[in-house]
């Protein structure tokens, strides 16, 4: 019997099902060859990519959790990932909630375009790759932008001078409240769980006694609204890190999750974490 460390698992990735460069098939395929035991499929927004993926881990007997991460708003207006594991992809509030989320992305990628154009980028829908699922997001903006010579790289376009201007930052999709996402996860049969808390923004100077301070009351309250773990090991967060996040883990009862946050093309390449250096 294999004891819980022994367990090879990655329980945050994406897939060409949103901004990911590998196909669920792909995924699955290396990390049965990689040797996992346990992966999740977490795509941004939607559910598209998890019957691939399902049918891939029955075909190579591998475990596949069907999973979604969704960008949230704390009550207080922080930003936030909150990642859903089991969910049922066909429950009837889900999918309507994820409707409601693909008209927002597209408002705010209409806004977007427009601001690039004025900026000079000649830049709109049809210079995206799209997936099968039309899915748009920030990351397929910038390779559109190196594929068309604006930038030599996808780290440039999300550089202070394009995405990462004040007017790109400013068109926002407006997002859900992050206890809205975690009931529609927790209606859906899921497991609400809080992605990368290191990426939290305007809450201290990140990793200082403020920011540790300011996320524990975050989790707290998430813990109220359902929330049931915490992504304590990320590639963002190293091992002094995940160790404060364990104890908040521990303190409120919240499971512990280990993802890389995966969104290249071979899944050899995903990146380690404290507890695997």
């Amino acid at each position: 019997e294999k004891h819980m460390d022994d367990y090879k698992v990655d329980f945050h990735i994406h897939t060409t099902a949103s901004d990911g460069l590998a196909t669920p098939t792909e995924v699955v395929k290396r990390a049965s060859e990689l040797g996992y035991d346990i992966i999740a499929i977490t795509d941004h927004d939607n559910t598209d990519g998890l019957e691939e993926a399902r049918v891939a881990g029955e075909a190579l007997e591998m475990k596949v959790v069907p999973g979604i991460e969704i960008a949230v708003v704390t009550e207080s207006g922080k930003g936030l990932h909150m990642l859903g594991y089991n969910i049922d992809k066909d429950n009837e509030e889900l999918k309507s909630f994820l409707s409601c989320m693909i008209c927002r992305r597209k408002t705010r990628n209409e806004q977007l375009f427009k601001v690039l154009q004025e900026m000079g980028y000649d830049i709109s829908e049809k210079d995206i790759d799209v997936g099968k699922n039309e899915f748009i997001g920030k990351p397929l903006i910038a390779r559109a932008m190196v594929r068309k010579g604006y930038v030599s790289d996808e780290k440039q376009a999300f550089g202070r001078e394009i995405l990462g201007s004040p007017r790109c930052r400013e068109v926002k999709k407006v997002k859900p409240l992050a206890g809205e996402a975690i009931d529609i996860i927790l209606k859906a049969g899921g497991t609400p769980v809080l992605a990368h808390p290191i990426q939290t923004r305007g809450i201290g100077k990140t990793g200082s006694e403020e920011f540790f301070r300011n996320m524990d009351k975050i989790i707290c309250g998430l813990k109220k609204q359902g929330l049931k773990g915490v992504e304590c090991f990320h590639p963002d967060q190293d091992f002094d890190q995940s160790m404060r996040f364990i104890d908040m883990a521990e303190k409120y009862h919240l499971h512990i999750t280990r993802g890389s946050d995966f969104h290249g093309k071979d899944f050899a390449d995903a990146d380690k974490t404290a507890n695997e250096r």
